[in-house]
């Protein structure tokens, strides 16, 4: 009995050994599950021109061929003004009307131009009477018909000038916006009064469907900058919003306070969010001549630990952590000096769920 016992209880440990055994030897796979495998994103690791970036300081500016300034013609009282800064107004809409003595001798000089047609046409037919009856000679008749012409020609200038100031009767005059646009600028306020050899203007109007970002280039970065160029440009009340566009022209000259070049990007801007005078981060790139480099898209890279790793991705089985030297980033490509090869596979998304799982 006492040698039964000591030879289960023997048994018994070589069972558990032998348990114990088979765990140590089981070893736990991370593999992506069906639905991740679904919105898995990956890139290819290939060779790419080598990109640079320079960073300037700038604004957002108006089109200036799309701004125009709006000068008072006459001199006389503000009766009233019907716009504030900022609004946004239509072509041919009021901004303003002026009570001028100007506007009322405009209205005299009307009145006679219509009289001098009138007197004008019956002088030509008394002439032509006349003439009829042989009581003058052809030379008045022709005299008469000159004269009409004359007076005609005269009331023409002045009606046409009506259409161009807005000139209305009472001896006001009507201040309306040239253009669809935004008031950017205002130097008019009721009851002021406005000298008739006045030379500023009292109100700018700009459209800004289209806007400018001027960035001021420094002199040692000029024959890196070529139109056609790449431009990023963010602004602080939109960091985390990129505006894309292309160097659209370069101001071939030094601006003497600052000793840099101007150069302009044309941007869209839907909504009109982008307003002039705005503050903006302006970045171009170019790309180095003939010089190619391992690249991968910026969205693959994760930082940690004080270094950057991405996650090569083989199959749903096989995905490696993968340490990265970064030589450059140029906006959403990342060139890699050291740690992946050409053809390689990173991925682009869930990669953050995946090295969680597999470092933590």
């Amino acid at each position: 009995m006492k040698h039964l016992i000591i030879i289960t209880l023997s048994a018994l440990a070589l069972t558990s050994c032998k348990k114990e055994v088979e765990k140590g030897e089981i070893k736990e796979t991370f593999v992506l599950s069906d639905k991740m495998l679904e919105t898995t994103k990956t890139s290819v690791v290939s060779m790419q021109p080598l990109k640079n970036e320079l960073t300037y300081y700038g604004k957002i500016t108006t089109d200036n061929n799309k701004t125009i300034e709006v000068f008072p013609v006459v001199g006389g009282s503000v009766s009233k003004v019907y716009v504030e800064l900022g609004d946004y107004v239509k072509k041919g809409q009021l901004l303003a009307t002026i009570r001028s003595t100007e506007v009322a001798d405009f209205e005299k000089q009307l009145e006679d131009a219509k009289n001098d047609v009138v007197v004008a046409k019956n002088n030509l037919k008394v002439a032509q009477e006349l003439f009829e009856g042989k009581l003058n000679a052809e030379r008045d008749v022709f005299e008469a018909k000159s004269n009409l012409d004359k007076a005609k020609s005269q009331l023409y200038r002045i009606q046409e000038t009506y259409k161009i100031y807005n000139i209305r009767q009472g001896a006001i005059y009507e201040v309306r916006s040239p253009l669809n646009g935004f008031v950017i600028e205002k130097k008019i306020n009721q009851d002021m009064l406005l000298r008739n050899d006045r030379s500023d203007n009292i109100f700018d109007i700009a459209e800004i469907n289209d806007v400018w970002a001027i960035a001021n280039v420094n002199e040692s970065d000029i024959n890196q900058v070529k139109e056609g160029e790449n431009a990023a440009i963010t602004t602080l009340s939109y960091p985390d919003k990129v505006f894309n566009g292309k160097v659209d022209k370069i101001f071939n000259i030094i601006d003497p306070e600052t000793k840099a070049m101007k150069v302009l990007i044309k941007l869209p801007n839907p909504g009109y969010i982008l307003k002039p005078e705005m503050r903006a981060n302006i970045k171009l790139s170019y790309t180095e001549n003939n010089n190619k480099m391992l690249a991968i898209p910026s969205d693959a890279v994760i930082f940690d630990k004080s270094k950057n790793f991405v996650m090569v991705y083989k199959d749903r089985n096989n995905i490696e952590t993968r340490p990265i030297e970064i030589f450059r980033q140029v906006g959403n490509i990342t060139y890699v000096s050291s740690g992946l090869s050409n053809g390689e596979k990173v991925m682009t998304h869930n990669q953050l769920l995946v090295y969680d799982a597999l470092n933590d």
